[in-house]
């Protein structure tokens, strides 16, 4: 299978993660809905890309 890079935009902060939803492309479903970030990786992110690989 072909990697697939998902896009993800600023949800809802926690006290010490951000979580982020997908967005997915028009007419797809979504790959993987919603992703939690610590805070000291995600920082003042507001949007984020993901790369996903599914092995052989």
């Amino acid at each position: 299978m072909p990697e697939v890079n998902v896009k993800l935009v600023f949800e809802k902060e926690n006290k010490n993660s951000i979580r982020f939803k997908e967005i997915p492309e028009p007419g797809k479903a979504e790959v993987v809905g919603s992703v939690y970030l610590q805070k000291w990786l995600a920082g003042d992110a507001k949007s984020i890309e993901i790369s996903v690989k599914v092995p052989d």
